[in-house]
């Protein structure tokens, strides 16, 4: 059994939900993971409680920002080529777009506290 940890208000987090995904959810549901910066267990408890996740940037999610951004413009290359497009990279492409969008939005406010 998995040692007891305190979530940041201080509760005890000892209980465990699973449940069963397709692989292709599951490289979904990761690919998101790495996105957000958070830990899996934060990203899902985020979501499943319909609270905004909130990215932080930092090097590991710049440099999954940067992977991902390289494996979409591949996809879009195929695509260019002829091929079809999959709900599964509109939806990441959307995620992408939100973060960078986010980021964008702080960038501004920093700058803005700065002058």
């Amino acid at each position: 059994m998995s040692a007891k940890n305190l979530d940041q208000k201080g509760r005890w987090r000892n209980k465990v939900v699973a449940f069963r995904v397709s692989p292709e959810e599951d490289a979904q549901i990761e690919a998101y993971v790495k996105l957000s910066g958070l830990t899996k267990q934060d990203y899902i408890t985020n979501r499943l409680l319909c609270r905004d996740v909130i990215v932080e940037g930092s090097p590991r999610v710049y440099k999954a920002l940067k992977g991902k951004l390289n494996e979409t413009l591949d996809q879009l290359q195929r695509i260019r080529a002829g091929g079809n497009v999959d709900s599964d990279l509109l939806e990441l492409l959307e995620m992408i777009a939100g973060i960078l969008g986010g980021m964008k939005n702080e960038t501004k406010k920093t700058e803005q506290k700065n002058e």
